[in-house]
């Protein structure tokens, strides 16, 4: 199974979860209990309580937002390139050794 890596907002916590294929960043955070990660909308792109930023590295691979979710992360706190909503990230084998950041806090 892939794995993902969630990064503190200080940078000094990191929790690495084996993910399966076709689930979201966002429930892998929710189910492993990865503190930052709020999701008041279950996932279903109505938010932006699960925004993480998208590690350098890993930002081709995880591609650019769709419009929907470009709108969703106007609420968002602190924007930046690599933002995006953890419920928009699907888990894929190509995905393994994912990390992204907790941002300081959500919308």
């Amino acid at each position: 199974m892939p794995k993902i890596t969630y990064v503190s907002v200080d940078g000094n916590e990191r929790k690495t979860v084996e993910a399966a294929v076709g689930t979201t960043v966002m429930e892998n955070a929710i189910k492993n209990m990865v503190p930052g990660i709020e999701a008041e909308c279950g996932g279903a792109c109505a938010c932006a309580t699960c925004h993480v930023y998208v590690d350098a590295e890993w930002s081709k691979a995880t591609s650019s937002p769709q419009s929907m979710e470009e709108d969703m992360l106007n609420f968002a706190y602190d924007v930046r390139p690599n933002s995006r909503l953890s419920c928009q990230i699907k888990v894929t084998d190509e995905l393994d050794g994912l990390v992204v950041h907790i941002p300081e806090r959500q919308a």
